[in-house]
Order: C-alpha cells, then structure tokens, then sequence
C-alpha cells in the first residue's frame, strides 16, 4: 500500500504524534524490515505484551500509517496482520505552512 498525497495539518499532526514514541518506531521499523506481520508474532518481535501492541497499533492505525487484516489460519484461528502503508511525506517549513493553513482545531491559550 502506498500513501501519496498533500497532506491536511490535522494529519499531519496524527503522523507526527504517532512517530513520536520509541516502542511505534520499533514497530514500523520491525513491519517495514521484515514485512506485514500477525499481533503476537509481532508482541514477540519488539519485545512488548499485545495489550500494549494493540495500544501502539491502534495510534499508528488511526494516524494512517499501518493497516489491518484479520485473516483465518490453516488451524481456524483468526490472526490480525499489520503492515506498513508506505508514504512519502516532505517535512519541511512550507510543508508546515500549509498544513498549519488547514488545521481544524483553533489554538488554545495553552499551546
């Protein structure tokens, strides 16, 4: 899967604050390096439970940066199988601009 396109501020903010955190790197890295990969396969790979997996993944999903399929084993049982959706997003000062133009969340004192 691929992911090429002008990115909205309020994406780019999700992509950004789902990179922001060591364990999700592990993660995409882990998926990028050894391809798409089932929940407790990949709690084993990175060195975490599959409650917090889930957690990590869920972020990641959310920001659009892995996707899910739930698929049957040869034994009937149901494997959830992450990947990577691959995406080319220029980070940049333009970049910025634009997407600061089209953030739908106006700024609050606190930030």
């Amino acid at each position: 899967m691929e992911l090429h396109l002008a990115i909205g501020g309020d994406q780019l903010l999700a992509m950004l604050a789902a990179l922001a955190n060591p364990q999700r790197l592990r993660i995409m890295a882990a998926l990028t390096a050894k391809g798409r990969n089932y929940v407790s396969q990949l709690a084993r790979e990175v060195g975490i439970s599959r409650p917090l997996l889930h957690i990590h993944l869920q972020k990641l999903q959310e920001a659009g940066l892995v996707a899910s399929k739930l698929e049957l084993s040869s034994d009937g049982k149901a494997l959830n199988y992450f990947e990577v959706v691959d995406f080319n997003v220029p980070l940049s000062p333009s970049t910025i601009v634009k997407a600061v133009r089209s953030l739908a969340v106006a700024p609050t004192k606190s930030d």
